[in-house]
């Protein structure tokens, strides 16, 4: 029997949410709280250098949770940050100068990877969530050490999740950036695209960050215009993401093609096309005979092109 190019099987889970962390924002200043969260019993530890995270080898399987007494072993930290609470327990981000990834590459009990592949694999789901938020606010550390008002060096507060200018007093705290993803509609068929940094093959969802005095919608509009040449009308919000690649949130949508002569800005894709749903069908499930795939489950591009598949045009009411 031929199996329907709209049976796509079980729908896969979203990366980066359904978090179980307790991020005990009201805590945050009390320190004394906090270590006695740390020696909790099941506190652990994400480690991360740059763009890595040091996974434990656990017979068969990886970690990417330590032991405290595990993550004492890995050598001089830069910055510590309290990400959350799981059952009292706390859950910790520890960040390590890069010299230290080569290092611990030669240790036999750690494997050193990048969060992409982490979650592209499938490894330890739920503990995305929490080095997604390691993983982000480690990096506003590194880039946001000094004052933007005064030029004054700033130090870690409210267990790293504020930094404060002795100088002028400043108080300054993490940033996201917001990114729209968007799929266009053209009744039967999408519109994909795909960068000059995409592995060969792949194809994704335009997307693009928010502007200053703008809403999502707005930003959907403009930069499907802009990369695409295409304009839209109705925006539908599908669902959002963490992404921190540096420290985004992606805000999915399905918007509706007003128009479909693609003039494509060679500045930001290296290409674009419509797709009809059976062909996209192809790519979901990486059996398309020109070997072009779409993005693994993990990303919110996947999903919103699979809820295209499944359900049409009738995403908008």
């Amino acid at each position: 029997m031929n199996r329907s190019p709209f049976d796509l099987g079980p729908w896969p889970p979203l990366g980066y949410v359904g978090s179980a962390l307790d991020r005990a924002a009201e805590r945050r200043g009390d320190a004394a709280f906090i270590e006695s969260a740390e020696r909790h019993g099941g506190a652990g530890v994400y480690a991360i250098s740059g763009e890595v995270v040091v996974l434990a080898r656990r017979g068969d399987s990886l970690d990417p949770l330590l032991s405290p007494e595990e993550a004492h072993g890995l050598g001089p930290l830069l910055e510590r940050v309290f990400v959350g609470l799981v059952d009292g327990a706390a859950r910790t981000g520890i960040s390590l100068a890069r010299e230290m990834t080569e290092v611990l590459k030669a240790r036999g009990d750690l494997l050193i990877l990048d969060l992409r592949s982490i979650a592209i694999q499938g490894l330890a789901p739920e503990h995305l969530p929490g080095l997604a938020a390691a993983k982000a606010l480690l990096t506003w550390h590194a880039t946001h050490r000094f004052c933007a008002k005064c030029g004054h060096e700033t130090k870690s507060a409210e267990a790293g999740w504020r930094r404060d200018c002795p100088a002028c007093g400043t108080h300054h705290f993490p940033r996201t950036d917001p990114c729209v993803i968007m799929l266009a509609i053209d009744g039967e068929r999408c519109l994909l695209g795909r960068q000059s940094r995409f592995p060969p093959g792949m194809w994704s969802c335009l997307a693009g960050f928010v502007e200053p005095g703008e809403t999502f919608e707005e930003a959907v509009r403009r930069e499907m215009f802009e990369e695409a040449g295409i304009k839209t009308g109705r925006v539908s919000y599908y669902a959002s993401q963490p992404w921190p690649f540096p420290m985004s949130v992606m805000i999915g949508f399905h918007t509706e093609a007003k128009t479909t002569d693609l003039t494509i800005d060679m500045n930001e894709l290296e290409g674009a096309r419509w797709v009809e749903r059976a062909e996209v069908s192809e790519m979901l499930l990486r059996r398309h005979p020109a070997q072009i795939f779409a993005l693994p489950p993990v990303t919110i591009a996947h999903h919103l092109i699979r809820a295209f598949i499944e359900k049409g045009a009738k995403l908008f009411p």
